[in-house]
């Protein structure tokens, strides 16, 4: 044995491959299977409450319960045996019972869920089918059986895993309120390949019908995007005008971005669900190997004709969805660039504006400056003549004269003050 340290996870990753076997069945035998979920998203289910439902079941029937949380369990109930598998989603039951009942198709093997226990189920039925499984003895046989049982319009017929058996279904939800798979085996087809493909079976129909949840939200999406495509052009259209208001517009864009981001966060989980899930119908449809039954379609056809459109108007809805957001993004940056270099636009005007005033307001400053001069240069000659009056009676001047001689040299020595004050201060 090798001495080394293994990985906390080796052993759970390797045993989740072997998690949820394939059930053994022999044939002749019939089959229930019912698939539950919880409203809301896988974020808001409650998984504990599903656990608590199945041992609710297994206490009435006095079987032993699976460990805690666990994600599958296999056991006896009863005369019957139950298959339970939770999922992302949702969570399934099976219950097989050996033998036939004496009419087809009817509900004695759902007698295993008891009335008040299915409806105190945490959830609400996503689909349900009723199997039956016979040998096959000739195929005239199976064609009769298939004309009683389903409806010719829809019916799905194929010989699958190179001719182990010959599989039916219509897909419609019979007066029971289930869909109907019929299974009519070839006598050398093992019990271990019975149990898978009936496990095929039920994934396809589970599958699709949780596929199909995503093309009723992508159908209910579709108003919505429509009057918002509407708006959006409209606003596009105005945006060329201009005498539309830009800001109005740019709120009003940024509206449209909002709903379509939330539309894009509600329908997110559920359009990829529903792309895992429509792959994995067609993973399940491919692993049977059909081949056609007396020039009936097959389960790919039959897929091919009416569900593949729904899962393409699904995908065309996300990638609209997807369009139209880019759309109202570009639109509004495209906007905001309009809002900008029109406040560009105005900021230039309000700066050659301020500049205006700027010169009008040095204009004005020089002109007080110049009047400063006048006014200083009057009082300091005043003052100076004043001083000077007796010296001119000494030398023999008149006032007049006086007042002449000194006013040029007074004038430019307040100009010189004044200068050498403004150039101080233009420093400090």
């Amino acid at each position: 044995m090798l001495q080394i340290d293994d990985h906390p996870l080796r052993f759970k990753v390797a045993n989740e491959l072997h998690t949820r076997p394939f059930p053994i069945m022999e044939a002749p035998c019939t089959a229930a299977f019912i698939a539950l979920k919880q409203g809301g998203d896988a974020a808001t289910r409650n998984p504990a409450q599903e656990f608590a439902h199945l041992v609710e079941l297994l206490d009435r029937h006095g079987a032993p319960h699976p460990q805690p949380n666990a994600t599958h369990y296999y056991g006896e109930i009863g005369k019957n045996w139950l298959k339970w598998e939770q999922h992302t989603e949702f969570v399934t039951y099976t219950v097989f019972n050996d033998g036939l009942d004496p009419r087809p198709f009817e509900d004695a093997v759902f007698s295993s869920f008891p009335s008040d226990w299915l409806a105190n189920a945490p959830g609400q039925r996503v689909t349900s089918v009723s199997l039956r499984i016979e040998t096959m003895d000739d195929r005239d046989h199976v064609s009769q059986r298939l004309k009683d049982w389903f409806v010719p319009e829809s019916l799905a017929v194929s010989s699958v895993l190179d001719d182990a058996a010959v599989i039916a279904a219509d897909f419609r939800i019979d007066p029971l309120g289930h869909q109907r798979f019929a299974i009519f085996l070839s006598a050398e087809t093992g019990e271990r390949r019975l149990g898978r493909i009936v496990q095929r079976l039920c994934e396809i129909e589970t599958y699709k019908a949780m596929s199909m949840l995503g093309f009723s939200h992508a159908q209910s999406m579709g108003e919505q995007l429509n009057a918002l495509d509407r708006q959006l052009t409209d606003l596009m259209g105005n945006m060329r005008s201009s005498d539309a208001d830009a800001e109005t517009t740019l709120h009003a864009l940024l509206g449209i971005a909002s709903e379509l981001e939330t539309l894009s966060a509600q329908g997110s989980f559920r359009f990829g669900a529903t792309g895992a899930y429509s792959a994995i119908v067609s993973q399940r449809i491919a692993a049977l190997r059909e081949e056609r039954f007396r020039g009936r379609q097959s389960f790919a056809e039959f897929m091919m004709r009416r569900y593949e459109p729904a899962m393409r108007t699904v995908k065309s809805t996300e990638l609209r969805l997807d369009a139209l957001s880019s759309r109202s993004i570009r639109a509004a940056n495209l906007l905001r660039t309009r809002v900008d270099v029109e406040r560009s636009a105005q900021n230039q005007a309000l700066l050659t504006s301020m500049d205006r005033r700027s010169d009008q307001q040095l204009q004005l400053q020089r002109t007080v400056e110049g009047l400063s001069v006048v006014a200083i240069s009057y009082y300091a000659v005043s003052l100076v003549a004043y001083l000077l009056y007796p010296l001119g009676d000494i030398v023999g001047l008149s006032k007049g004269m006086m007042t002449a001689l000194i006013t040029l040299p007074v004038v430019a020595l307040v100009w010189l003050m004044l200068r050498r004050i403004q150039r101080h201060t233009i420093k400090g």
